[in-house]
């Protein structure tokens, strides 16, 4: 049997105080109340409220009130790009609509990635576009048809027009042949070979009734008081204080080679298929505000369309190639 060495001390249980005892106590017994509140508390708080039933809003990424969808155009002034947003929104959807001043802008920035969207052009312009500068653009929807018309200040019809005067159309290509194609419909000009849209001022013929120029399509409208008559897009019409009622001729968007006069949605290949762009065209094409928006600012005109993209692309590799094979 061993034995604790005599040097060892004896250790003794510390003594516990009395009134450590009671604090100690006290502390519990607050603790348990402050618990009872709180779960109390908790018990009669009102829940968290539960998003909206079929919210969808877009809070990050393409969409989102930081990353709003840019969409360019000419003539963001219009009524009705208000009306989109506010249909956009609704659909969860935020965008900026970027005015540009002129036809050759919305595509170079869109290519360079300062818009995700572009809504001003047909296939044709596009087209000319692409086979200049094989950006990648192509179209994802459409929008209408819109009548190019002719216009004057000076002459109710087009039979008034005297021999010799002069007629203003738009310098761009596309809209370029396409008022050749209407001066020739409504016997201004002959056009050798009978006119395309690749048709130029080199194939008016010399014994045309009128001469004709070009401008800068935002500029065929203040050249009205100095010229017989002027092609207008319709872009312009209304800024000019002239309905499309006022056309004294126009082409016709019922004939099926009107297709690559379709206006559509175009945006950067890599993004054709982004279902928020997507999204975007289908609130345009549906929205019944945003089309009665469209329609009078059109002067009634528009002819809507929802031309399946697949042949939207057909036509607009048509145009392209022709293109190609002119230049």
């Amino acid at each position: 049997m061993s034995e604790t060495p005599a040097s060892a001390p004896v250790v003794q249980p510390p003594k516990k105080s009395r009134t450590g005892l009671v604090i100690a106590g006290v502390v519990v017994a607050i603790v348990a109340v402050v618990a009872i509140v709180i779960a109390v508390i908790n018990l009669n708080a009102p829940a968290a409220p539960a998003p909206a039933e079929g919210s969808n809003a877009i809070t990050e990424g393409l969409g989102s009130p930081d990353q709003p969808v840019r969409i360019g155009t000419v003539g963001a002034s219009e009524p009705y790009w208000t009306t989109f947003k506010e249909a956009a929104l609704d659909e969860g959807i935020s965008i900026d609509v970027i005015d540009f001043a002129s036809y050759p802008e919305p595509n170079p920035a869109l290519a360079a990635g300062d818009l995700d969207l572009n809504q001003f052009q047909h296939i044709v312009y596009l087209g000319e576009y692409e086979a200049a500068n094989d950006s990648g653009i192509v179209p994802i929807g459409s929008t209408a048809i819109y009548p190019l018309g002719l216009y004057s200040t000076k002459y109710g019809s087009v039979e008034e027009i005297q021999a010799g005067d002069t007629v203003a159309i738009p310098d761009d290509p596309s809209n370029l042949a396409r008022g050749l194609l209407i001066l020739q419909s409504a016997g201004l000009v002959t056009l050798d070979g009978g006119g395309s849209i690749f048709s130029t001022l080199d194939e008016v013929s010399a014994d045309s009734k009128v001469k004709v120029t070009t401008l800068d399509a935002a500029l065929t409208v203040t050249s009205l008081p100095d010229v017989a008559a002027a092609i207008i897009n319709n872009d312009f019409v209304t800024d000019a204080g002239l309905t499309a009622s006022d056309a004294i001729a126009q082409d016709d968007p019922s004939d099926p080679n009107a297709l690559p006069y379709v206006n559509i949605w175009a945006a950067n290949e890599k993004d054709a298929e982004n279902p928020v762009l997507l999204k975007l065209v289908e609130i345009y094409q549906t929205n019944q505000d945003v089309l009665d928006g469209v329609q009078e600012t059109s002067g009634g005109t528009a002819v809507f369309l929802k031309t399946p993209v697949a042949d939207l692309l057909s036509s607009l590799e048509k145009v392209i190639a022709d293109n190609k094979a002119q230049g």
